[in-house]
């Protein structure tokens, strides 16, 4: 596919023609590359994909319909332009401060946290389901099929996924519209709320992988998942707090793959083997631990 320009998205782009514009490129993306413009004073953002995203299991469509239908909840940006073909959103720009882990270490925090994810899990459905057991074993594919490097002890630990998978099918919960990967950046706090951003993996999912994802991408303690469990659910149960764990881990084990397959493919300036080894040694460390089992047992219900 045609990867195109800034210059020719605003050229193209309905919502910039005959204004006045300022643009500049947002820093952080992983995945795309996210400007901001500044048309006759008003401003949004524009997010172009980055190459063999498809690789990485990013839908594109999927991801527009799910931002789309995220918007009707109030919690994220309006979609105002898609350039078709180019698979360009143009989005709503948030006022706010984009949050990093340190700023949602607090309990505070991880009850603003759950009052935004219960609000984003109330939206329309979302256009398919996410399992990270399921993506996990694409990603593997992947690798196979293109030889990409994963590391040591991977594939020794899956018997030990397939144990958390058949605990979590003996105590199912029902699917809700997820985000799937809630970095702490893809918060944005306007002084009122928390904002969610990033739909590319999106999809129908268990709530508790989309608590314990983000509670390991801000690197919560026990003390604040907990925290987040019981503001979520209402009450802390014993249960959804160990999925909550096993779905961090989980989320560990997949993104560890997603990372290997970036340092191969991407031409973004990051280290993602580094992070790969970085995410494998934590759940590594989990596989190892004590807690695994009593987490799984619990997990069962």
């Amino acid at each position: 596919m045609d990867r195109p320009t800034i210059e020719r998205v605003v050229a193209r782009a309905g919502i910039f023609a005959g204004k006045q514009l300022q643009v500049s490129e947002l820093s952080g993306g992983l995945t795309n590359a996210n400007y901001l413009i500044v048309a006759d004073g008003e401003k949004f953002v524009v997010r172009i994909p980055g190459r063999s995203t498809e690789l990485l299991a990013v839908d594109r469509e999927n991801e527009r319909h799910n931002a789309k239908a995220a918007a009707t909840t109030g919690v994220s940006p309006a979609v105002i332009e898609v350039l078709r073909g180019w698979d360009v959103m143009i989005l709503e720009f948030v006022e706010g401060t984009t949050m990093s882990g340190d700023a949602l270490r607090t309990p505070e925090q991880a009850r603003r946290m759950a009052g935004s994810l219960r609000l984003l899990h109330t939206s329309p459905r979302f256009r398919e389901d996410f399992d990270m057991f399921r993506l996990t074993e694409f990603y593997l594919g992947v690798c196979d099929d293109r030889r990409v490097a994963i590391p040591g002890g991977f594939r020794e630990r899956l018997d030990r996924v397939r144990e958390i998978e058949r605990a979590f099918s003996s105590n199912p919960v029902q699917a809700v519209p997820c985000h799937n990967d809630l970095l702490a950046e893809n918060y944005i706090d306007d002084g009122r709320r928390l904002w969610i951003v990033d739909f590319e993996y999106s999809g129908n999912n268990d709530p508790c992988f989309e608590l314990g994802d983000t509670a390991q991408e801000c690197g919560f303690d026990q003390e604040l998942r907990a925290t987040l469990c019981e503001a979520y659910f209402g009450g802390l149960r014993e249960d959804r707090l160990a999925r909550m764990n096993l779905q961090a881990l989980m989320a560990d084990v997949g993104w560890t793959l997603w990372a290997a397959i970036q340092a191969t493919i991407s031409t973004i300036e990051y280290d993602f083997w580094g992070w790969s080894v970085e995410r494998w040694e934590r759940a590594l460390a989990v596989f190892e631990s004590d807690d695994i089992g009593r987490w799984i047992s619990a997990a069962n219900g």
